[in-house]
């Protein structure tokens, strides 16, 4: 791992200690300590939001509705699939010959 950029904060004395001495029984530095915990805090936190947990009876629920093959999409569905698929459509490349009218530069209208 390369050091890009630096992570300044001020801390009190004793939590300072404690973070050293914890460190040390991990035969670390207190750089690598405090590096290895904040990254490892952090991908918690960030993992938290990547999962949803379901009771029980929300996940039967929620996997009896995926295999119900009876139901159809309502217009919200269909709504939110067609935003979908236009936000995330591949544009297909053009030429300059081949370009639309609205992407060319249009003359001035006299």
């Amino acid at each position: 791992m390369t050091t890009d950029v630096p992570l300044n904060f001020r801390i009190p004395r004793d939590v300072k200690q404690t973070i050293t001495e914890a460190a040390a029984q991990l035969g670390q530095s207190v750089t690598d300590f405090a590096i290895s915990t904040l990254v490892e805090t952090a991908e918690t936190v960030v993992g938290r939001r990547a999962v949803t947990k379901l009771s029980r009876r929300d996940r039967d629920l929620f996997i009896s509705l995926l295999d119900n093959v009876d139901l159809a999409p309502n217009a919200a569905l269909k709504r939110a699939a067609g935003r979908y698929r236009k936000h995330f459509a591949r544009k297909p490349a053009t030429s300059p010959s081949t370009k639309s009218p609205s992407a060319r530069q249009r003359k001035p209208r006299r």
